[in-house]
């Protein structure tokens, strides 16, 4: 995990325009937290149209007849469960949807909706944390419930890598019903 940061924080710091002097604003005095607020966004926005564009009659869709894996719907419950983990753990606080499953949610309308609030929630968290505030330890949730220590950053970028991941499953079940996904449309 510790290599994972630090390459990341190595390819943030290659991605940055230069800047100079301080005090120029937000990003320039907060460059990384400023890179992973554009990365959360642009990322929620790719998950957003996806789920909006494709219809409910897919929403039950599996990449193949014979396939555990999730539904289209499934995923992006899943999603919102795990925003909700990634980003109440970044925050320090308790999860505010603990005792909800969005997976098992089953209408376009609703599934939206949570995904929605969810995002909605991960940004206002990415909108308080700084530099400085990303190097703190905070309390992680583990798969089986149990806290462990770890950084704040890495509990940020492992919701933005998550929200990729899975961005990537949604990719795959669009073009299976030839729907051009959100990065590939014209501009």
């Amino acid at each position: 995990m510790k290599n994972l940061i630090v390459g990341w924080l190595l390819f943030c710091s290659l991605c940055l325009p230069a800047t100079s002097g301080a005090g120029q604003g937000s990003a320039s005095n907060n460059p990384i937290s400023t890179l992973l607020r554009g990365n959360l966004t642009r990322g929620q926005n790719n998950i957003v149209k996806s789920a909006e564009l494709v219809p409910e009659s897919l929403y039950g869709m599996r990449p193949g007849p014979q396939m555990e894996v999730r539904t289209f719907g499934q995923l992006i419950g899943h999603l919102a469960n795990f925003s909700y983990i990634f980003c109440s753990d970044a925050k320090g606080e308790k999860n505010p949807s603990q005792d909800k499953d969005f997976e098992k949610l089953t209408s376009k309308a609703e599934l939206v909706k949570a995904l929605n609030t969810a995002f909605s929630y991960c940004s206002g968290v990415y909108a308080e944390v700084t530099d400085a505030t990303l190097t703190e330890t905070i309390s992680a949730t583990r798969d089986d419930g149990t806290k462990v220590p770890a950084l704040r950053i890495a509990r940020l970028i492992t919701d933005i890598s998550h929200n990729q991941e899975h961005y990537g499953n949604i990719v795959t079940y669009m073009r299976i019903k030839s729907m051009v996904p959100p990065t590939s449309m014209q501009p």
